[in-house]
């Protein structure tokens, strides 16, 4: 599947006219629906497409709650030209970031948790699978050594032993705090944090959950137990290739500016100068939803991360999770420059008793920007999962809502 980057289209740097677009826009042959809750104007359309696998293939790394790459497409296309500085302070597996670098924009990037700088940056730099393939010839297969005992019920003891083996020549080539890396090891660490754990047989692991997440050690016994089988033998440096070639079969992301990645909290960035963001996309943890150093375990252990290290918040409260926005807001605000604009991505949880979009919008109140309206993305899934008799999508819609905020 070729890129999916739209035209320049209902850009002019003026917010009016960008809404004006909105409220015009029928691509997929629907008119806007424009509401107006609470003194919150709305935008209610199919923004982009719902269909599956339609976005540029080096996107596809698996990641909880994340995003699809047509949401920030939409705002870089419409609110950016090339040359800009796109950021997202929830950066996750850096959907925002490798779109704004495939678009020609500068990539501003921070995250909480370290494996998003490691699962973002090796895509942000230009890659070929011939250099993959003569970089894994100098792994040594045969240095691993079984240090735990309890991941035999994720792998097959050999092929435990070759990722023990890739652990140790990736800790040696480019350890994750290093500051500089070589971009081959930093792809093949990001590639072989993407294929620990799955349901297919092109991941590392026996039969387990989809990808986005690790189960427990005894969940995955209990799967094992439940199949009747053990975890088969598998071909570390084959599926490393396998999946590099999938990852670069649109190509890779051409070197224009380096990106500025950082690993901490979204309401300190002292990384990024004032006034040097032009477009803020991003979409935070929704109140305690996700779990994402439970999710994450796994890979933290192959990178030499300490997920207890990790001070993920999971906000209990609406109190407190609008608190931690109005934060992030406040960063934003010293961040973007005048004129620009911020894309606030909340999504429904608590089957749409609570409205995020309308904490966002109290939590920017007061701060120096302008409150143009909320846009909902309303969609029918093109797809429905069932993996152990779990359901996503039975109720058949699917919602993002969008604050959107421009820099007074």
């Amino acid at each position: 599947m070729q890129p999916l980057i739209a035209e320049q289209r209902l850009f002019s740097g003026s917010a009016d006219r960008f809404l004006a677009g909105l409220g015009e826009f029928r691509d997929f042959g629907r008119a806007t629906e424009r509401l107006v809750d609470a003194e919150i104007p709305y935008y209610v359309n199919e923004f982009w497409t719902a269909g599956q696998r339609r976005s540029h293939s080096i996107h596809e790394i698996s990641y909880r709650a994340c995003f699809k790459a047509q949401l920030p497409e939409f705002f870089i296309s419409r609110l950016t030209r090339p040359g800009a500085t796109v950021f997202d302070p929830f950066m996750g597996r850096g959907t925002t970031l490798v779109q704004a670098a495939l678009m020609n924009r500068r990539a501003f990037g921070n995250d909480i948790n370290p494996l998003s700088v490691l699962l973002t940056r090796p895509r942000l730099a230009p890659m070929t699978l011939g250099q993959i393939r003569e970089t894994l010839r100098s792994v040594n297969w045969s240095k691993g050594k079984i240090k735990r005992s309890d991941l035999l019920a994720f792998y097959n003891p050999k092929t435990l032993i070759k990722l023990e083996a890739l652990r140790t020549w990736i800790r040696e080539r480019s350890p994750p705090s290093a500051a500089e890396v070589d971009p081959a090891v930093d792809w093949i660490r990001m590639v072989a944090l993407s294929r620990l754990s799955g349901h297919s047989p092109g991941f590392f692991s026996g039969r387990s959950l989809p990808p986005n997440q690790a189960v427990s050690v005894k969940a995955q016994l209990r799967i094992n137990e439940k199949l009747g089988v053990e975890p088969p033998e598998r071909d570390v440096e084959e599926l490393i290739l396998r999946k590099s070639k999938s990852l670069l079969r649109d190509g890779c992301v051409a070197q224009r500016s380096e990106p500025s990645l950082h690993a901490g909290v979204a309401w300190a960035v002292p990384g990024i100068v004032d006034e040097s963001v032009d477009l803020v996309v991003t979409s935070p943890p929704f109140l305690d939803i996700v779990q994402y150093a439970a999710d994450n375990w796994l890979r933290c252990w192959f990178a030499g991360i300490d997920p207890s290290a990790v001070a993920i918040d999971a906000h209990r409260t609406t109190e407190a999770w609008t608190e931690m926005v109005r934060a992030v807001m406040q960063e934003q605000a010293r961040l973007v420059r005048p004129g620009g604009y911020v894309a606030f991505e909340v999504g429904e949880v608590r089957n749409g008793s609570v409205l995020l979009e309308q904490l966002v919008w109290q939590a920017a109140e007061g701060l120096p920007f302008e409150r143009l309206g909320v846009m909902v993305n309303r969609q029918q899934f093109t797809k429905t999962a069932n993996c152990w008799g779990i359901v996503n999508g039975s109720k058949g819609t699917n919602t993002n809502r969008i604050v959107l905020l421009q820099r007074l």
